[in-house]
């Protein structure tokens, strides 16, 4: 073990989990906060044997006192703070100006005052190591997007206050890091409604929480997630009347697009029109043959897929040629935060596509893509 200690708040899912997870196998300690009790429980069981120590702790950070149950309960299991990482975030959905002041009123606290007055509390600590605080911003901190509530300028407000802190800290020897996620594959805007970004577009949790923990030792200002997504959001940034246009036409980019609405359920059977009587019994229908390789590849899993949502969309998706996959960070991608039947089935789907020559099983639950699938 290093002897290091790191607070992460938001750890029971996406970024703040995968986070959490890496620091501890790399021999840190690591103090984890989330509201679900339940997926901190199953991280705690799922790190027994690594390298480093988790100790966790199910909180609701916008209740009173929580700032100080955080630091006390990461100074009581581990005796020292060397990083604070203020993950935890939400949105309420909704045009801004039809918002209640609750829900306004609650994207301040979960985004500004929460991430200060935890930073607040563990300044004593953080001056002692000499340690580094990590505000986790968005890019619609500078792109702001429509239907996000109050998100986009709490965001701004990170970003902006980042600066701020990093400028009053600097003589105690505290690093102060910004992080732009980027469009990340999580459950946090399914949560709230959306569809989130397009495959195609959406990062991986993992990735974005290897390069925030890469800088734990290099104390980096900002840490871009994924740098090309930064690149474009600058772009749109210095071009609002366009970027605006697009976003208008195309929300689906940002993943602003609203989750469909579920199937009506089916009318009770005396409320269906009646049927004539058949007077035998037909034959079953026999289904139909797969026209492609990929749907051969997918057939034995198709009524499994349907039961789990899982579509052959989001598998064509994710073949990209040369592109490495990993089999949580594809679970989670469509399932959110996925059970255990759910990584079983992106297991199988995994392994059908591999034995049909488009995956290249490489090691574990590692993959690389050879091929994309034939158009239907």
């Amino acid at each position: 073990m290093n002897g290091r200690t790191a607070i992460v708040t938001g750890a029971s899912s996406g970024i703040g989990r995968a986070l959490a997870e890496r620091a501890v196998r790399a021999g840190w300690s690591v103090f984890a906060v989330g509201r679900r009790g339940e997926r901190l429980t199953e991280l705690a069981s799922r790190l027994t044997g690594a390298t480093g120590s988790i100790a966790t702790l199910a909180l609701d950070l916008a209740t009173p006192h929580a700032a100080e149950r955080v630091v006390r309960g990461a100074l009581e299991a581990f005796g020292r703070i060397d990083v604070l990482v203020n993950n935890a975030g939400g949105v309420a959905a909704g045009p801004i100006a039809q918002q209640s002041d609750g829900a306004l009123a609650e994207q301040v606290v979960t985004h500004i005052i929460v991430p200060l007055a935890l930073t607040r509390e563990a300044l004593p600590a953080l001056r002692a190591a000499k340690g580094q605080i990590f505000f986790v911003g968005s890019g619609v901190a500078r792109i702001p997007v429509g239907t996000l509530g109050a998100y986009p300028p709490a965001k701004a407000a990170v970003r902006n206050m980042t600066r701020i802190v990093r400028n009053e800290l600097r003589r105690d020897g505290i690093a102060v890091t910004y992080v732009d996620p980027g469009a990340v594959a999580t459950e946090f805007m399914t949560r709230a409604g959306f569809a989130g970004p397009p495959p195609a577009l959406a990062a991986s949790p993992y990735d974005v929480a290897r390069r925030i923990f890469a800088a734990f030792d290099t104390r980096r200002p900002v840490v871009n997630g994924v740098p090309w997504q930064t690149f474009f959001v600058a772009l749109g940034e210095a071009m609002p009347s366009l970027t605006d246009f697009v976003l208008r036409r195309a929300p689906g980019i940002v993943g602003g697009s609203p989750l469909p609405a579920p199937p009506a359920p089916p009318l009770p059977a005396a409320a269906a029109a009646p049927q004539p009587q058949a007077e035998a019994e037909p034959h079953a229908q026999p289904e139909p043959a797969p026209a492609t390789p990929f749907e051969a590849a997918l057939a034995p899993h198709v009524r499994r897929m349907e039961k789990f949502n899982l579509t052959t969309a989001f598998v064509r998706g994710i073949l990209s040629p040369g592109l490495e996959l990993e089999l949580g960070d594809v679970a989670m991608r469509w399932a959110g935060m996925p059970n255990k039947h759910e990584r079983a089935l992106t297991n199988d789907v995994l392994d059908a596509l591999a034995e049909h020559g488009y995956l290249e099983h490489l090691q574990a639950d590692r993959y690389r893509v050879l091929r994309a699938a034939e158009p239907s």
